[in-house]
């Protein structure tokens, strides 16, 4: 029994040997390989350790490949990462742009608007604001005494008549829309030259109307309302609106006209502040001689009616 195990140990043992042998053989080949020329004779040798060295050989191409990949992948997710910053960049940019470029022909066509009325002096300012509890009533902008700006001074645009301020900060300013309800503007038909009040109508707000006007008064639809610089608030001959349509009123001796405004107030961002004109204001109008007898009513002056603020 010990005999046969003494054989098996010494089996071992020589296998060891012989594998150590081998290795350091292959160690000393490949590594005098480069150093000295093998002799023909050695050409077996070689021979039999030649699916060894395409197996390291092999391996190591595997390896490369595979590292080579990782590096390609990991620079790849690296540059998709810097040209998705570079992409919301250009995006945040272009958006940027065409908002400079939108204020850009907003601030032109009022530029075009102060050179083309040079009785009056301007200021531009920016609407930062409006109130909530009357959102087609009143605006806030970023212009105040610092600027010239006062109270009871118009507000318009290259379109026409925005409202007043009625209230003026050193750094900003309130303005009261002419869709205010409790705005009244004494205004003009431009062709027929009737005269009456605009003002806001709280059922339909974006839509004022001017009212004690005649019953037998010459407007219609399209006629073109013009502020009539009656109340010394607002200048002669500002564009107000258009007449949409003509209705009677309830009393039946007046009727009023629903208008299309000038000014698109939902899309409001810069307006201009009139803190000065040269013109003369007009004369007040006069009610008509009437024969003693025929009289009819006649509208109130607008200082008695809720005229102008």
């Amino acid at each position: 029994m010990s005999k046969v195990r003494r054989d098996r140990d010494s089996g071992r043992t020589i296998w060891i040997l012989v594998f150590v042998a081998v290795s350091v053989f292959c160690i000393i080949f490949f590594a005098a390989r480069g150093r000295f020329s093998v002799p023909f004779s050695s050409r077996a040798v070689t021979a039999a350790f030649t699916p060894f060295q395409r197996a390291f050989s092999w391996a190591g191409n595997q390896v490369q490949d595979v590292t080579t990949n990782i590096w390609d992948i990991l620079t790849v997710h690296q540059q998709n990462k810097m040209l998705r910053n570079e992409v919301e960049q250009l995006r945040a940019q272009n958006i940027q742009a065409n908002e400079y470029a939108a204020e850009n022909i907003r601030l032109r066509s009022l530029l075009n608007y102060k050179q083309a009325v040079t009785q009056f002096d301007l200021v531009f300012g920016r609407v930062i604001g409006r109130e909530s509890a009357s959102w087609t009533g009143m605006i806030v902008i970023d212009r105040g005494t610092n600027d010239g700006v006062q109270k009871d001074m118009a507000v318009v645009t290259e379109r026409g008549l925005v409202g007043n301020v009625i209230e003026a900060g050193p750094f900003s300013s309130k303005v009261e829309l002419l869709l205010d309800p409790r705005a009244a503007v004494g205004t003009l038909v431009q062709r027929s030259r009737v005269a009456g009040i605009v003002e806001g109508d709280p059922s339909v707000p974006m839509q004022p109307r001017m009212v004690n006007i005649p019953r037998n008064a010459d407007i219609v639809e399209g006629d073109v309302i013009v502020t009539s610089g009656f109340g010394g608030v607002y200048p002669k001959g500002l564009i107000v609106g258009t007449v949409a349509s003509v209705k009677n009123d309830a009393g039946g001796l007046l009727k009023y006209a629903l208008l299309e405004p000038a000014v698109d107030f939902q899309k409001l961002e810069d307006v201009a502040v009139i803190v000065a004109s040269r013109e003369a204001p007009p004369e007040p109008l006069k009610p008509p001689v009437q024969t003693p007898g025929t009289e009819t009513p006649v509208p109130q002056p607008e200082s008695s009616a809720g005229g102008e603020k």
